[in-house]
């Protein structure tokens, strides 16, 4: 990434290209201390967008996992749904949330949870479905009810492959925020671009990709970190022989 960032400063200077075409890395850090405080301002808005969708979409993709895994039947039955619902882009349904729910903060949060639920939806079913069944039955066969094969069995089993779509998730939720402010918003960091580019503030628009960049690490730290902390087991190193 360095040696990238040196060749990008370099050739940007031999080549003298325009800085509003293709701006100097150090233009760019530049704009983003001089546009910190605007850039701060849009930057909560968006994120609040983010967590919320990924909230929403935690919960409506664990709801269809655990519907899925119920019933053979429903599993053939809504699995094909859910990948054919993903075929359709996303950029060309979000402009009919903001015909149905006009201007605010709703079709945003709903083009983010559109984004999420999928990756959440499918690796919690595909958990459940790989429990191991002899442990099912054994559990079972010992008087367990629903919620003790659930807590002692399914949940640990399951809860790797929900942070593997969590991690999925969270990374697509700043993307997913963005694309709703571009169709239509007044604050976030999608209609900063916007205005950004129009305005032929590239540097500025670069700023704000790295921001946008910056605030998917961050959640996925975040995701990464409540792995850790919830399955300290699946990080545990297995002692040498």
């Amino acid at each position: 990434m360095l040696v990238l960032l040196i060749l990008w400063e370099w050739l940007v200077a031999i080549t003298r290209i325009e800085k509003w075409i293709l701006p100097k890395p150090s233009h760019i850090v530049q704009s983003l201390w001089e546009s910190r405080a605007l850039i701060a301002q849009h930057s909560v808005q968006t994120i609040y967008e983010a967590l919320l969708g990924l909230a929403i979409a935690i919960v409506i993709g664990v709801a269809i996992a655990a519907i899925i895994d119920s019933s053979e039947w429903l599993r053939k039955a809504f699995y094909p749904l859910l990948i054919i619902s993903q075929t359709v882009p996303i950029i060309a349904v979000a402009p009919l949330f903001f015909i149905w729910f006009g201007y605010g903060i709703l079709p945003k949060v709903v083009v983010v949870t559109l984004v999420c639920f999928f990756p959440v939806a499918i690796n919690v079913a595909d958990g459940l479905r790989l429990v191991d069944r002899d442990t099912l039955r054994l559990m079972a066969s010992m008087g367990a009810g629903r919620w003790q094969i659930f807590h002692m069995v399914k949940l640990p089993a399951t809860l790797p492959f929900f942070f593997s779509g969590m991690r999925i998730a969270g990374t697509y939720s700043v993307m997913g925020a963005v694309i709703g402010e571009w169709l239509g918003a007044s604050k976030g960091l999608g209609i900063l671009m916007t205005r950004s580019s129009q305005s032929f503030l590239t540097d500025r628009v670069f700023a704000t990709i790295v921001v946008i960049t910056l605030l998917s690490l961050a959640i996925f730290a975040l995701i990464e970190g409540a792995a850790r902390l919830l399955m300290p087991w699946h990080y545990r190193q297995k002692p040498s022989p």
